[in-house]
C-alpha cells in the first residue's frame, strides 16, 4: 500500500495559514462588521480544500493509488469482486471523483473572491466595474458547466467505478478526457480574464517603474496557477498507473499557490511592513527613496489634446464623490508623484489621492477613513 505524502498536509498547513492571516489584515483593518463576501468565501475555500487533502490521502494511503483505471479487458475479468483490489479499485475511483468535485469547487471559490476583491478595488473607474460584473456571469457559467460535466458526464452514475466491463474512458476519473479538458480549459481561461482586469491600468498608471513592477507581479500571480493547471493535466495523461496519486498531488499543489496568490494582495500591508523592519521598503516605494505612507495630496494630470475640447473629464484613479478608487478598503496603488507631473498649464483633473507605501503617520489606522484632499492641501497652495 502507498505511503501518505506529507507534502500535501505541509501545503494544507500553510494555506491555512495565510487564510488566517488574511482574516487578521482584515479584521484589524476593517473590522468584522464590513467585512465582504470574499471574507467569508475564502475560510470556505480552506475547508474544502481540507476535504480535498484528505481525499487525496485516501487515493493514495488508503486505496493504494487504485481506480477502474489501466486495466487490460483480461485483467478486468480475471479480477475477483471479493477481492480487497477490487475494493480499493471501486473505493479509489469515488475518491477521485468527489476529489475532482473539490477541486474545481476549490478553485472557483477563489477566482469568485478575486472578483470580489476587484469590484473594490476597481470603485468608481470607468468601464473596469462592468468587467468585474462581466466576470460574476462568466464564473457561474463555466463553474455550472465544470460541476455539471464532472457529476453528469458518464451516465450511470455506478459506471464512474465500474471495473468489469470496461466503462470507458469518460467513466475513468483518474484518466477521463472528459474531465481534464472540461476543468483545465475553463480555468485557465478565466484566470487569463481575471488578469486582464488590473494589469492594463497598472502599466498605465501614474507611478514609480519600480513599484510598478511590484504590482504587476503582484497581480499577476495567476499566472502559477495556470502553469500548475497545465502541468496537471499532463500528468493526468502520461503517467500511466501512478496518473491517480500524481493527478491528487498536482490538485493540492495548485489549490495551495491559487489561494496563496489570491491572498497576497489582501495581506500585502502586512508584508510592507515586514519588508520595512529588514529593510526592503525599497520594494514597495516607487522611487526607492524615502516616503511617507499615509500623505495624500492632490495631484493634477494634463489630459489629452482631444479632451482639451470637452468638458472636464476625470483621470482613470480620481477619486468619485462618494467611493474611493482603487480599494476603499485596501491601499493597493503608492506614490504617483512622477518627475513632471502637473507641471502643464492643461485643464486639470482635481480630487486625486495618491497613497505612498510607508508607515502611516502616528495614530491613523491602516484603512480608517481619510481626509480630503483639500483638508490635506490647505495650507499648500495647491489648486483643487
Amino acid at each position: 500500500m502507498a505511503k501518505a505524502d506529507p507534502e500535501a498536509f505541509t501545503l494544507l498547513s500553510l494555506g491555512l495559514v495565510i487564510i488566517i492571516i488574511r482574516i487578521y489584515v482584515r479584521w484589524t483593518s476593517v473590522g468584522p462588521a464590513n467585512f465582504q463576501v470574499d471574507d467569508y468565501l475564502m475560510p470556505l475555500a480552506g475547508l474544502v480544500y481540507t476535504a480535498e487533502t484528505v481525499a487525496a490521502y485516501l487515493v493514495g494511503a488508503k486505496f493504494g493509488g487504485l481506480t477502474n483505471s489501466y486495466m487490460t479487458p483480461e485483467e478486468r475479468a480475471a479480477l475477483d469482486p471479493n477481492s480487497r483490489e477490487y475494493y480499493d479499485r471501486q473505493w479509489g475511483s469515488k475518491i477521485q471523483v468527489i476529489g475532482w468535485s473539490f477541486y474545481a469547487c476549490i478553485l472557483w471559490l477563489v477566482k469568485v473572491c478575486v472578483a470580489v476583491f476587484y469590484s473594490r478595488l476597481t470603485t468608481g473607474l470607468q468601464n473596469l466595474p462592468g468587467r468585474v460584473r462581466f466576470a460574476y456571469v462568466l464564473l457561474g457559467v463555466t463553474y455550472l458547466a465544470v460541476a455539471l460535466s464532472i457529476l453528469l458526464g458518464c451516465q450511470p452514475m455506478h459506471k464512474y467505478w465500474q471495473i468489469n466491463p470496461d466503462p470507458g474512458n469518460i467513466c475513468q476519473p483518474t484518466k477521463s478526457t472528459l474531465y481534464v479538458l472540461i476543468v483545465v480549459i475553463p480555468n485557465v481561461l478565466t484566470d487569463l480574464y481575471l488578469m486582464s482586469i488590473p494589469l492594463p491600468l497598472l502599466w498605465t498608471v501614474n507611478i514609480g517603474i519600480r513599484r510598478k513592477i511590484t504590482l504587476m507581479a503582484l497581480f499577476s500571480g495567476a499566472s502559477f496557477v495556470i502553469m500548475a493547471a497545465i502541468i496537471r493535466a499532463v500528468t493526468i495523461m502520461t503517467s500511466g498507473a501512478e496518473g491517480a496519486v500524481s493527478g491528487s498531488q498536482w490538485a493540492c499543489r495548485e489549490t495551495f499557490v491559487s489561494i496563496v496568490v489570491a491572498n497576497l494582495p489582501i495581506i500585502q500591508p502586512l508584508i510592507r511592513r515586514g519588508a520595512q523592519k529588514v529593510g526592503l521598503s525599497a520594494l514597495f516605494s516607487s522611487t526607492g527613496g524615502p516616503s511617507s505612507y499615509g500623505r495624500h495630496r492632490t495631484q493634477s494630470f494634463p489630459l489629452s489634446s482631444r479632451n482639451q475640447q470637452s468638458k472636464r473629464s476625470r483621470h482613470p484613479l480620481s477619486i468619485p464623490n462618494n467611493t474611493t478608487a482603487w480599494g476603499s478598503d485596501e491601499h493597493i496603488l503608492v506614490d504617483g508623484s512622477d518627475k513632471g507631473a502637473g507641471k502643464k498649464n492643461d485643464i486639470t483633473v482635481t480630487q486625486e489621492m495618491i497613497i505612498e507605501s510607508e508607515p502611516r503617520r502616528t495614530g491613523h489606522h491602516i484603512d480608517e477613513a481619510l481626509p480630503s484632499p483639500n483638508a490635506w492641501d490647505s495650507n499648500r497652495g495647491h489648486a483643487v
